[in-house]
């Protein structure tokens, strides 16, 4: 799946629209009650990586959970990348 040009990245963020754009990169910070709610969520999330094959950066800080997406192989974003955005949006829906 080859890196989406800069304007289908425009487009495709608005279906994500809590999600940045940095660099090469799409970005989210959730925050939670708690660290342990926290945790749940990564879970949730590796579950769905595993799936999908598709893995996340993952940062824990307490009870903030940042996501960084790229398709580090294609050297950019992907429709890969938006798909687990929203996968990832869903699982926080769910807490």
């Amino acid at each position: 799946m080859p890196a989406m040009k800069p304007k289908d990245i425009q487009l495709q963020l608005k279906s994500v629209p809590k999600w940045s754009r940095r660099a090469k990169t799409l970005m989210r910070t959730y925050q939670f009650k708690t660290f342990m709610d926290g945790l749940k969520f990564v879970t949730l999330v590796a579950k769905r990586a595993e799936k999908s094959q598709h893995h996340p950066d993952i940062d824990i800080r307490f009870n903030k959970v940042t996501l960084n997406l790229t398709t580090h192989d294609e050297g950019g974003l992907t429709e890969k990348d938006f798909l687990m955005a929203r996968q990832c949006d869903e699982a926080f829906a769910k807490m």
